[in-house]
């Protein structure tokens, strides 16, 4: 994947489905409360930011991940959405790691490692498809920007 050497590839955590980094992916179901609604997992909170009126993501409050996901591409717009995602997913990302400790200690159990959401579906803004090595990944770079801070904060890791 985008002709990396070997050790480039030890130092690179590229499948957030992956037996012990799923924990990283924005599917993952640990509770995060945003914008004064809890919802079940990353993906619904973000998705829920799409809609207009807080009526409308009260729905998503209770969705699995991929059904948040499909509702998502359903809501009516808000008109400022390109001009605010970027800086919405950092915030849903940081509360799921300061709201869960133990998620905490886990991302920063990946140490200094790069963190890229490589993905088969053609995702080029938040991952890098592993087919073309073609990508931004802005999930992965504001997880290891989430990563800093809480490093910087003294959080501890998780070594289990």
């Amino acid at each position: 994947m985008m002709n990396m050497t070997d050790r480039e590839a030890q130092e690179c955590i590229t499948d957030f489905h992956e037996e012990g980094y799923e924990f990283l992916s924005n599917f993952y179901e640990a509770g995060v409360t945003y914008g004064g609604l809890t919802y079940r997992n990353n993906e619904a909170a973000f998705q829920a930011q799409k809609c207009m009126s807080e009526e409308e993501k009260l729905p998503f409050t209770a969705a699995a991940p991929a059904k948040s996901k499909r509702l998502g591409r359903r809501v009516r717009l808000r008109p400022d959405w390109e001009q605010v995602k970027f800086g919405i997913m950092e915030e849903i990302v940081r509360a799921k790691f300061t709201q869960n400790p133990k998620l905490a200690g886990r991302l920063l159990a990946t140490g200094d490692k790069a963190l890229v959401e490589g993905n088969r579906w053609g995702d080029k803004c938040w991952g890098v498809d592993v087919r073309t090595g073609e990508g931004e990944n802005h999930l992965g770079k504001i997880l290891m920007k989430v990563r800093e801070e809480l490093r910087t904060r003294g959080e501890k890791a998780d070594e289990n």
